[in-house]
């Protein structure tokens, strides 16, 4: 029997699930080579939340990190995980911005594109799919795998032989919640594979402990590969850890061969980079919760979410929020969990906990309503449809939404230029869908952070003197600052209050 491929995630998801995205580039300059020479059918260094992170948080150049992680593991393909229509961010694009950013990806020497929808609207993959295809690189066409009343095995299949038909050189299961249990994952795998000629990859979280069980299942099944990382960067909210699977596959004919002591001295590189993320890592995100299977928030976004309640000081209202998401989920048409779905959901939920249910819409949440997204597994909610017309003003769109956008890349490279900035393809996509952090990125602040300068000092006015121009207060008077944030100056005013 043929061996499972390993794929590694440990340069993408594994840090993305497990410590919000915040792996530096510099953090993978010893692992990446250590990764190359191990024999994993893939690297999944690029997409998903990191070109965001990169520009956001980390001052990096996304499109800089695929040629130093190229530079630094040559041998193995790369993969990347790219939202369909909506490339790496959360609405939709046009076609010629899409096929503008697969060319700068694969110019940097991106290999493989794993290409989902949220929706699993496949009519939003074929641009990105014709657009692999068309510089001849792997397209693999991912099901966002999702539990409800109107999903099915025999509905993923479906949608597996489609992407086949739409020229997918693999397909994978795409279990980004963790929900996959192994009696699915037998069924599924086998139903794919009894229907496809290309082959099928399995992606999954330990999230609510099911992923190295339905691993197991679904290589017994068949399946030709399957996604696993290394811990500090695994299992909890991440994939497998390479050395579990190993040790679960032992006795298999379809065990791989790899090196433990290299696995564990890769362990080894890693574990400085977890400990100097610490401020991003959470031990929710370490163990096991089996109520993921109840409100199905996928791995990758676990992390980041829980980042995000703590800074809106919500972080105790985390049960409420969980428990709302699956009302707006089901409100929503049954979306699968999955970016930018997953967000669009929690952020919804947690408008819903704040103000009250559907007090206040998020204007995502309107567009999924409207159909500006794609094609909804069943149908919305008609309230929610109907607070969404009377918001927005308008009908919920007829057919694919991407299709009414008008070709971006001529007026971008236009307005980049206007700005004195590259007008290259990688800066346009970037622009299009990052314009403030990528003016950042090409004209930094002269001095970054905070700076405050001296303060002026405003006594308080005599009795008999004239008023001034600016408030006093008596004693202390008000104080003015110049605060300098990024270069920008801010004049501010501080009196005593006493």
């Amino acid at each position: 029997m043929i061996p499972v491929c390993f794929n590694n995630t440990v340069l993408r998801d594994g840090h993305q699930s497990l410590a919000a995205t915040r792996m530096r580039t510099d953090q993978m300059r010893e692992i990446a080579p250590c990764l190359d020479l191990m024999g994993f059918g893939m690297l999944e260094t690029w997409g998903g939340a990191t070109i965001d992170a990169c520009l956001r948080y980390l001052g990096e150049h996304p499109f800089e990190r695929i040629s130093r992680l190229k530079e630094w593991a040559p041998r193995t393909p790369h993969s990347m995980l790219l939202r369909g229509q909506n490339l790496v961010q959360y609405s939709p694009f046009p076609t010629d911005v899409v096929e503008a950013f697969v060319r700068a990806a694969v110019a940097r020497g991106m290999d493989r594109f794993r290409i989902f929808d949220a929706l699993n609207d496949l009519a939003n993959t074929e641009t990105a799919i014709r657009a692999v295809k068309a510089a001849g690189r792997h397209a693999e066409g991912a099901l966002s795998y999702t539990v409800s009343p109107v999903h099915t095995v025999g509905r993923f299949v479906e949608m597996g032989v489609e992407f086949e038909r739409l020229g997918c050189d693999s397909v994978c299961i795409k279990d980004m919640a963790g929900l996959l249990v192994p009696s699915v994952a037998r069924a599924l795998v086998r139903g794919l594979k009894d229907r496809l000629r290309v082959p099928v990859v399995l992606h999954s979280h330990c999230t609510a402990g099911l992923a190295s069980a339905s691993y197991l299942a679904a290589i017994e099944a068949g399946v030709d590969g399957v996604d696993v990382s290394i811990a500090p960067f695994a299992n909890g909210s991440g994939q497998p850890d390479a050395l579990l699977m190993l040790a679960l596959l032992e006795g298999s004919p379809r065990r791989p061969q790899f090196d433990t002591e290299a696995l564990l001295h890769a362990r080894s590189l890693l574990e400085p980079a977890y400990e100097d993320l610490a401020a991003f890592t959470n031990p929710a995100n370490e163990r096991v919760d089996v109520d993921i299977l109840r409100y199905q928030i996928p791995g990758g976004m676990l992390s980041n979410f829980l980042n995000q309640l703590k800074e809106q000081g919500m972080r105790e209202r985390w049960d409420e929020v969980a428990d709302e998401m699956p009302v707006v989920r089901e409100a929503l048409g049954w979306i699968p969990l999955v970016t930018p779905t997953s967000q669009i959901v929690g952020t919804q939920a947690m408008l819903n906990v704040k103000f009250g249910r559907w007090k206040t819409l998020s204007q995502p949440t309107m567009d999924v309503a409207l159909g500006k997204y794609g094609r909804t597994p069943a149908p919305v909610d008609p309230d929610l449809v109907r607070m969404a017309v009377e918001k927005c003003g308008h009908s919920p769109v007829d057919g694919r939404a991407s299709d009414r956008l008008e070709p971006r890349m001529p007026g971008l490279r236009a307005e980049l230029r206007a700005r004195g900035l590259p007008d290259d393809d990688e800066t346009a996509v970037l622009y299009a869908m990052f314009p403030t952090e990528v003016e950042k990125l090409h004209r930094p602040a002269p001095k970054a952070g905070l700076s405050v300068a001296l303060p002026t000092v405003v006594a308080a006015a005599p009795a008999a003197a004239t008023t001034p121009s600016i408030p006093m207060v008596a004693e202390t008077g008000v104080r003015r600052y110049t605060l300098r944030v990024d270069g920008t100056a801010h004049p501010v005013s501080v009196e005593s209050v006493g």
